[in-house]
């Protein structure tokens, strides 16, 4: 396991709290990511090249009921949600990953999701649940390159 993954796990370990542990699981392959995922969360740069791929990937792997999260500040996740079968249930996290992972930064702050106009009331539902299960609370709002539009 490469040695920045092991330190991200752990640093979300000691960040999570005793009964939200159970709720995250640590893998290396897309493959045991998604086999049974209700949500997957990626961790791939916040570049466009590797976000469109790693959602191309979770796409043709995931089971239909997977809701895709990604932390992104630089890309609109309209546009990401819009390469997959599953637009509906696509959220970004507008924090980078850094951001997300080490809760010391956020001071309590309030995790900002982002979501289209095609997102599924369940998903949002979903998505606010697990990180409220997890100690984040969250501020939603509809994707800026879509209320641009």
């Amino acid at each position: 396991m490469p040695l920045n993954l092991r330190h991200a796990q752990e640093e979300l370990r000691t960040q999570l709290n005793a009964a939200a542990l159970p709720l995250v699981n640590f893998v290396t392959t897309l493959e045991d990511a998604l086999s049974t995922a209700d949500l997957a969360i990626d961790c791939v740069p916040d570049e466009l090249e590797s976000k469109l791929e790693i959602f191309c990937l979770m796409d043709r792997m995931a089971p239909p009921r997977t809701v895709f999260v990604t932390p992104s500040v630089n890309q609109s996740i309209a546009d990401l949600a819009s390469c997959t079968y599953r637009p509906e249930k696509c959220v970004a996290i507008l924090r980078s990953p850094r951001n997300f992972i080490a809760a010391s930064e956020m001071h309590g702050s309030p995790l900002q999701l982002a979501m289209t106009s095609r997102t599924a009331g369940e998903v949002r539902e979903m998505v606010e649940q697990f990180f409220s299960m997890l100690g984040f609370s969250t501020e939603t709002s509809l994707d800026a390159a879509e209320s641009a539009r």
